[in-house]
């Protein structure tokens, strides 16, 4: 493990231990109001149902309401996450679901074992050096025909939170040029399927900007 990964995974799992029970109220209903977000979603949902393709992977799946999402949606979903807290309140909040601690760094899955892998907003934190380790892992745990959802703030920027959803914390969100991250993902051997980026909503401006989602799958093959 680089020095930078460890700083990266420490400083990321802290934050979100310390935020996680309001993390979870805050976020629970966000989707709601979000009509593009759920379309990018349910179009992911629909590729993955095909019978036999295997299990889906919420990565970086925080409280697990898009793992809640896509169960209600027909989908044979887990959630994995970085954060020891967030695990314990997705486990309290969806007790019928699944969820395990672990890295996007270093999945503790089987080659080809995933039918289908969502990352919704997880790589936000990921120092850009580091997404080419994400993607390939992705790459490595998607069975061939198998899709990724992608969703980032798009841009070329990097802001540092000293706090937020109300506790002091240390923690870099980082904005990504969407050619960038199609080139990263493209070198790791996903093949992109659809690009949609959409304009703020009215609770994200003026500070989050334009919004990335990307669907990509690993071919046939692969």
């Amino acid at each position: 493990m680089t020095d930078t990964e460890a700083t990266y995974l420490h400083a990321t799992r802290t934050a979100y231990d310390t935020v996680a029970v309001d993390y979870e109220k805050l976020t629970h209903d966000e989707l709601d109001t979000k009509p593009l977000d759920r379309a990018m979603i349910a179009a992911f949902s629909e590729l993955v149902r095909t019978p036999g393709s295997g299990p889906v992977a919420d990565l970086g799946c925080g409280p697990g309401r898009i793992t809640a999402h896509l169960r209600s949606l027909g989908v044979d979903a887990f959630g994995i996450d970085l954060s020891p807290e967030m695990i314990a309140v997705a486990r309290r909040t969806h007790q019928s679901l699944r969820f395990e601690e672990g890295s996007m760094t270093g999945l503790d899955l089987k080659d080809d074992s995933l039918g289908g892998i969502i990352a919704w907003y997880s790589t936000v934190h990921t120092p850009p050096e580091l997404l080419p380790t994400v993607f390939a892992e992705c790459h490595r745990v998607l069975a061939p025909g198998g899709h990724m959802l992608l969703a980032f703030k798009a841009g070329d920027r990097l802001r540092h939170l000293d706090r937020a959803y109300g506790h002091e914390l240390s923690l870099d969100v980082y904005w990504m040029s969407p050619d960038r991250v199609a080139g990263l993902m493209s070198g790791a051997g996903l093949v992109m399927t659809a690009r949609m980026i959409r304009e703020p909503d009215e609770h994200e401006k003026p500070r989050q900007g334009r919004q990335a989602f990307f669907l990509a799958h690993k071919p046939e093959g692969s």
